[in-house]
Protein backbone atom coordinates (compact mmCIF):
# COMPACT_ATOMS: atom_id res chain seq x y z
CA UNK A 1 0.00 0.00 0.00
CA UNK A 2 1.86 3.48 -0.93
CA UNK A 3 1.77 5.74 1.23
CA UNK A 4 0.31 9.06 1.16
CA UNK A 5 2.85 12.01 0.27
CA UNK A 6 3.08 14.46 3.61
CA UNK A 7 1.41 17.13 3.50
CA UNK A 8 2.92 20.81 2.06
CA UNK A 9 5.14 22.39 4.96
CA UNK A 10 2.68 25.92 6.24
CA UNK A 11 4.08 28.89 5.51
CA UNK A 12 7.19 30.55 8.13
CA UNK A 13 5.13 31.64 11.21
CA UNK A 14 5.73 35.33 12.40
CA UNK A 15 4.46 36.15 16.05
CA UNK A 16 5.49 39.67 17.18
CA UNK A 17 5.80 40.11 20.83
CA UNK A 18 3.77 43.55 21.95
CA UNK A 19 2.88 45.31 25.01
CA UNK A 20 1.08 48.62 26.67
CA UNK A 21 2.51 51.80 25.30
CA UNK A 22 3.41 49.47 22.25
CA UNK A 23 5.63 51.48 19.49
CA UNK A 24 3.66 50.57 16.24
CA UNK A 25 5.87 51.37 13.54
CA UNK A 26 8.05 48.00 14.04
CA UNK A 27 5.05 46.68 14.39
CA UNK A 28 3.59 47.25 10.77
CA UNK A 29 7.00 47.02 9.49
CA UNK A 30 7.37 43.72 10.26
CA UNK A 31 3.47 43.09 9.41
CA UNK A 32 4.41 44.52 5.95
CA UNK A 33 7.24 42.50 4.68
CA UNK A 34 5.94 39.18 6.44
CA UNK A 35 2.48 39.81 5.57
CA UNK A 36 0.23 39.24 2.19
CA UNK A 37 1.34 41.01 -0.97
CA UNK A 38 -1.08 39.81 -3.41
CA UNK A 39 -1.55 36.86 -6.06
CA UNK A 40 1.65 37.62 -7.80
CA UNK A 41 3.92 36.97 -4.82
CA UNK A 42 4.50 34.01 -3.51
CA UNK A 43 3.18 33.96 0.38
CA UNK A 44 6.07 32.17 2.18
CA UNK A 45 5.00 33.98 5.61
CA UNK A 46 2.35 34.50 7.99
CA UNK A 47 1.93 37.24 10.92
CA UNK A 48 0.52 37.89 14.34
CA UNK A 49 0.58 39.41 17.43
CA UNK A 50 0.66 38.41 21.12
CA UNK A 51 0.63 39.55 23.99
CA UNK A 52 1.67 39.02 27.52
CA UNK A 53 -1.45 39.89 28.70
CA UNK A 54 -3.67 39.79 26.01
CA UNK A 55 -6.57 42.83 25.11
CA UNK A 56 -6.96 46.31 24.33
CA UNK A 57 -2.99 47.70 24.35
CA UNK A 58 -2.72 50.78 24.12
CA UNK A 59 0.13 52.57 21.52
CA UNK A 60 2.15 55.52 20.90
CA UNK A 61 0.04 56.59 18.47
CA UNK A 62 -2.64 56.81 20.42
CA UNK A 63 -5.79 54.75 19.56
CA UNK A 64 -5.65 51.00 20.94
CA UNK A 65 -4.89 47.56 19.14
CA UNK A 66 -6.91 44.27 19.80
CA UNK A 67 -4.55 40.97 20.54
CA UNK A 68 -6.50 38.20 21.01
CA UNK A 69 -3.46 35.56 21.47
CA UNK A 70 -1.11 35.43 24.66
CA UNK A 71 2.12 34.37 25.51
CA UNK A 72 1.25 30.60 23.76
CA UNK A 73 1.24 31.38 20.37
CA UNK A 74 5.30 32.03 20.60
CA UNK A 75 4.90 27.70 21.12
CA UNK A 76 4.01 27.57 16.94
CA UNK A 77 6.16 30.73 16.25
CA UNK A 78 9.44 30.11 13.41
CA UNK A 79 10.42 33.56 14.04
CA UNK A 80 9.66 36.08 17.20
CA UNK A 81 9.84 39.75 16.53
CA UNK A 82 10.51 41.36 19.80
CA UNK A 83 9.38 45.51 19.24
CA UNK A 84 9.40 46.87 22.58
CA UNK A 85 10.48 49.87 24.37
CA UNK A 86 10.17 50.14 28.19
CA UNK A 87 8.49 47.19 29.11
CA UNK A 88 11.27 44.99 27.67
CA UNK A 89 13.63 46.92 29.67
CA UNK A 90 13.17 44.48 32.43
CA UNK A 91 11.00 41.78 30.78
CA UNK A 92 9.06 39.40 32.86
CA UNK A 93 9.86 35.80 33.93
CA UNK A 94 6.78 35.44 32.15
CA UNK A 95 7.86 36.78 28.52
CA UNK A 96 11.75 35.21 29.35
CA UNK A 97 10.30 31.89 29.72
CA UNK A 98 8.21 31.58 26.36
CA UNK A 99 10.93 32.98 24.52
CA UNK A 100 13.67 30.87 26.11
CA UNK A 101 11.26 27.83 24.72
CA UNK A 102 10.86 28.93 21.11
CA UNK A 103 14.43 29.61 21.25
CA UNK A 104 15.20 26.33 22.16
CA UNK A 105 13.12 24.65 19.89
CA UNK A 106 15.00 26.50 16.52
CA UNK A 107 12.32 30.28 16.59
CA UNK A 108 14.88 33.06 15.42
CA UNK A 109 14.46 35.80 17.88
CA UNK A 110 14.18 39.14 15.87
CA UNK A 111 15.27 42.02 18.30
CA UNK A 112 14.37 45.78 17.47
CA UNK A 113 15.13 48.62 19.63
CA UNK A 114 14.77 48.17 23.36
CA UNK A 115 13.86 44.44 22.70
CA UNK A 116 17.17 43.40 22.41
CA UNK A 117 17.34 43.49 26.32
CA UNK A 118 15.18 40.16 25.73
CA UNK A 119 17.44 38.12 24.13
CA UNK A 120 20.44 39.55 26.38
CA UNK A 121 18.92 38.87 29.28
CA UNK A 122 18.46 35.25 28.60
CA UNK A 123 22.10 34.75 27.76
CA UNK A 124 21.40 34.54 24.05
CA UNK A 125 23.73 37.51 23.03
CA UNK A 126 26.91 36.92 25.55
CA UNK A 127 30.05 37.36 23.74
CA UNK A 128 28.13 38.23 20.61
CA UNK A 129 28.11 41.62 19.04
CA UNK A 130 24.13 43.41 19.05
CA UNK A 131 23.23 46.30 17.26
CA UNK A 132 21.55 48.67 19.83
CA UNK A 133 20.23 52.29 19.29
CA UNK A 134 22.95 55.12 20.69
CA UNK A 135 20.32 55.85 23.56
CA UNK A 136 20.45 52.67 24.97
CA UNK A 137 24.12 51.19 24.52
CA UNK A 138 25.36 52.70 27.76
CA UNK A 139 21.96 50.63 30.10
CA UNK A 140 22.82 47.45 28.11
CA UNK A 141 26.28 47.36 28.92
CA UNK A 142 25.55 48.03 32.48
CA UNK A 143 22.93 45.18 32.94
CA UNK A 144 24.10 42.78 30.12
CA UNK A 145 27.78 43.22 30.52
CA UNK A 146 28.34 39.97 28.20
CA UNK A 147 26.72 41.39 25.39
CA UNK A 148 28.95 43.27 22.92
CA UNK A 149 26.80 46.49 21.87
CA UNK A 150 27.35 48.19 19.04
CA UNK A 151 25.73 51.42 18.46
CA UNK A 152 26.92 52.15 14.78
CA UNK A 153 25.51 48.97 12.37
CA UNK A 154 21.87 48.98 12.10
CA UNK A 155 21.44 45.64 12.48
CA UNK A 156 23.48 42.59 13.55
CA UNK A 157 22.55 38.53 12.48
CA UNK A 158 23.58 35.89 13.95
CA UNK A 159 21.33 33.56 12.38
CA UNK A 160 19.19 32.52 15.99
CA UNK A 161 19.55 36.22 17.05
CA UNK A 162 19.27 38.88 14.74
CA UNK A 163 19.40 42.69 16.23
CA UNK A 164 18.29 46.03 14.86
CA UNK A 165 19.52 48.95 16.66
CA UNK A 166 16.27 51.70 15.62
CA UNK A 167 12.59 50.63 14.54
CA UNK A 168 13.40 52.64 11.11
CA UNK A 169 15.75 49.48 10.27
CA UNK A 170 12.94 47.12 11.13
CA UNK A 171 12.18 47.12 7.18
CA UNK A 172 15.60 46.33 6.20
CA UNK A 173 16.35 43.70 8.93
CA UNK A 174 13.07 41.74 7.78
CA UNK A 175 14.04 42.17 4.34
CA UNK A 176 17.59 40.85 5.20
CA UNK A 177 15.61 37.54 6.66
CA UNK A 178 13.55 37.29 3.29
CA UNK A 179 16.49 37.46 0.94
CA UNK A 180 18.46 35.13 3.57
CA UNK A 181 15.26 32.25 3.04
CA UNK A 182 13.99 33.19 0.12
CA UNK A 183 16.65 34.95 -2.09
CA UNK A 184 17.59 38.35 -3.33
CA UNK A 185 14.90 38.44 -6.10
CA UNK A 186 11.55 37.86 -3.55
CA UNK A 187 13.21 40.25 -1.42
CA UNK A 188 13.78 42.55 -4.34
CA UNK A 189 10.16 41.75 -5.44
CA UNK A 190 8.66 42.54 -2.03
CA UNK A 191 10.17 45.34 -1.30
CA UNK A 192 9.00 46.46 -4.78
CA UNK A 193 5.50 45.77 -3.71
CA UNK A 194 6.17 47.82 -0.55
CA UNK A 195 7.49 50.81 -2.67
CA UNK A 196 10.26 50.72 -0.13
CA UNK A 197 13.77 51.74 0.12
CA UNK A 198 16.76 50.44 -1.28
CA UNK A 199 18.02 47.57 0.95
CA UNK A 200 20.63 48.41 3.85
CA UNK A 201 22.83 46.04 5.18
CA UNK A 202 23.28 45.62 8.09
CA UNK A 203 26.79 47.23 8.02
CA UNK A 204 25.44 50.32 7.48
CA UNK A 205 25.64 52.93 9.97
CA UNK A 206 22.11 54.04 12.03
CA UNK A 207 21.15 57.58 11.38
CA UNK A 208 22.72 60.02 14.00
CA UNK A 209 20.98 62.21 16.21
CA UNK A 210 18.88 64.87 14.31
CA UNK A 211 19.56 68.40 14.86
CA UNK A 212 17.23 70.32 17.25
CA UNK A 213 17.54 73.51 15.31
CA UNK A 214 18.32 74.39 11.82
CA UNK A 215 17.00 73.18 7.98
CA UNK A 216 16.72 69.42 8.15
CA UNK A 217 19.36 67.90 5.40
CA UNK A 218 17.43 67.23 1.65
CA UNK A 219 16.30 63.78 1.08
CA UNK A 220 18.49 61.61 -1.31
CA UNK A 221 15.48 60.07 -2.36
CA UNK A 222 15.60 61.46 -5.80
CA UNK A 223 19.16 60.82 -6.51
CA UNK A 224 18.79 57.09 -5.52
CA UNK A 225 15.27 56.70 -7.82
CA UNK A 226 17.70 58.13 -10.90
CA UNK A 227 20.53 56.35 -10.03
CA UNK A 228 18.64 52.65 -9.91
CA UNK A 229 16.67 53.83 -12.95
CA UNK A 230 20.04 53.89 -14.96
CA UNK A 231 22.35 51.33 -12.93
CA UNK A 232 23.66 49.92 -16.67
CA UNK A 233 25.30 53.75 -17.44
CA UNK A 234 28.43 54.30 -16.15
CA UNK A 235 27.85 56.96 -13.30
CA UNK A 236 30.64 58.90 -11.26
CA UNK A 237 30.46 60.48 -8.22
CA UNK A 238 30.69 63.88 -10.41
CA UNK A 239 28.12 62.76 -11.85
CA UNK A 240 25.86 62.16 -8.99
CA UNK A 241 26.71 65.37 -7.58
CA UNK A 242 25.88 67.55 -10.77
CA UNK A 243 22.59 65.58 -10.70
CA UNK A 244 22.14 66.74 -7.06
CA UNK A 245 23.30 70.44 -7.90
CA UNK A 246 26.03 69.74 -5.30
CA UNK A 247 30.08 69.40 -5.06
CA UNK A 248 31.12 65.52 -5.22
CA UNK A 249 32.94 66.79 -1.33
CA UNK A 250 29.07 67.61 0.12
CA UNK A 251 27.81 64.13 -1.97
CA UNK A 252 30.00 61.82 -0.75
CA UNK A 253 29.14 63.75 3.15
CA UNK A 254 25.57 63.23 2.73
CA UNK A 255 25.57 59.99 1.66
CA UNK A 256 28.18 58.89 4.63
CA UNK A 257 26.19 60.73 7.36
CA UNK A 258 23.12 59.47 5.83
CA UNK A 259 23.41 56.02 4.31
CA UNK A 260 26.85 54.93 5.97
CA UNK A 261 28.34 54.44 2.91
CA UNK A 262 30.27 56.24 0.24
CA UNK A 263 28.15 57.23 -3.34
CA UNK A 264 30.10 54.91 -5.19
CA UNK A 265 29.81 52.11 -2.42
CA UNK A 266 26.28 52.17 -2.45
CA UNK A 267 26.02 52.44 -6.13
CA UNK A 268 28.37 48.89 -6.33
CA UNK A 269 25.95 47.50 -3.62
CA UNK A 270 22.41 48.11 -5.50
CA UNK A 271 24.47 46.39 -8.55
CA UNK A 272 25.33 43.34 -6.91
CA UNK A 273 21.82 43.00 -5.28
CA UNK A 274 20.29 43.32 -9.10
CA UNK A 275 23.12 40.83 -10.16
CA UNK A 276 21.77 38.19 -7.62
CA UNK A 277 18.62 38.63 -8.49
CA UNK A 278 19.73 37.75 -12.31
CA UNK A 279 21.26 34.97 -11.69
CA UNK A 280 18.38 33.77 -9.31
CA UNK A 281 15.87 34.24 -12.24
CA UNK A 282 17.27 34.10 -15.32
CA UNK A 283 19.88 32.16 -17.31
CA UNK A 284 21.77 35.07 -18.79
CA UNK A 285 25.28 34.75 -19.23
CA UNK A 286 27.44 36.45 -17.10
CA UNK A 287 28.76 38.75 -19.74
CA UNK A 288 24.99 39.92 -20.39
CA UNK A 289 24.24 40.45 -16.70
CA UNK A 290 27.62 42.55 -16.47
CA UNK A 291 26.23 45.05 -18.93
CA UNK A 292 22.71 45.48 -17.83
CA UNK A 293 24.17 46.16 -13.83
CA UNK A 294 26.57 48.69 -15.02
CA UNK A 295 29.27 46.10 -14.21
CA UNK A 296 31.26 46.67 -17.92
CA UNK A 297 32.36 43.30 -18.12
CA UNK A 298 32.33 39.62 -16.72
CA UNK A 299 35.65 39.88 -15.46
CA UNK A 300 35.00 42.86 -13.49
CA UNK A 301 31.66 41.49 -12.04
CA UNK A 302 33.27 37.76 -11.41
CA UNK A 303 36.19 40.07 -9.53
CA UNK A 304 33.49 42.01 -7.72
CA UNK A 305 31.07 39.61 -7.02
CA UNK A 306 33.83 37.20 -5.21
CA UNK A 307 34.97 40.21 -2.97
CA UNK A 308 31.90 41.00 -1.88
CA UNK A 309 30.25 37.47 -1.63
CA UNK A 310 33.03 35.04 -1.13
CA UNK A 311 32.01 32.63 -3.93
CA UNK A 312 31.48 33.06 -7.85
CA UNK A 313 28.37 34.02 -9.84
CA UNK A 314 28.11 30.11 -10.90
CA UNK A 315 28.26 28.86 -7.92
CA UNK A 316 25.60 31.17 -6.57
CA UNK A 317 23.62 29.93 -9.42
CA UNK A 318 23.67 26.72 -8.66
CA UNK A 319 22.90 27.24 -5.23
CA UNK A 320 20.05 29.57 -6.17
CA UNK A 321 18.49 29.12 -9.43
Amino acid sequence: MDCPDPPPPGPHGVVALVAQNQELYPVTSASAVFGYHGPDIPQHYSFGLCAEHPGSLSTTLGVPIQVDSGLDALDGADTVVIAGWSWALTPSPAVLDAVSRAHGRGARIVAVAAGVFVPAALGLLDGRRASVHWELAADLTARHPRVVPDDTVIYVDHGDVATAGASAATLDLCLHQVLQEYGAAHAMRVGRQLAAGPHREGCQRQYPPLPTTGPMPDSLAPLLEWLLARLPDPITVEDMAAYSGVSPRTLTRQFTDQLGVPPARWLLERRLAATRALLEETDLPVETIAGRVGLSSAVNLRRRFHTALRTTPAAYRRSFR
